[in-house]
């Protein structure tokens, strides 16, 4: 099982495949944005999580990214 995480807009999809959990995390994300677009937030939902307007949206910088194992 793959995960495809989004932490700037905490969505996230799996897949079977890279391939899968990648098309399944693009349809989140435009479900995502479909939304905030009907809803008339979306401009307040990014300014939320970080993002910067200058010519168009700039998302926030990630300062660390880890992968960690755990043993359940």
């Amino acid at each position: 099982m793959y995960v495809a995480y989004i932490p700037q807009l905490r969505l996230s999809s799996c897949g079977y495949t890279i391939e899968e959990a990648d098309k399944n995390i693009r349809e989140v994300i435009e479900i995502f944005f479909e939304e905030t677009d009907r809803k008339g937030t979306t401009k307040e939902v990014l300014e939320e999580a970080g993002f910067l307007f200058d010519n168009g949206w700039r998302a926030p910088e990630i300062l660390k990214l880890e992968r960690i194992s755990l043993a359940i």
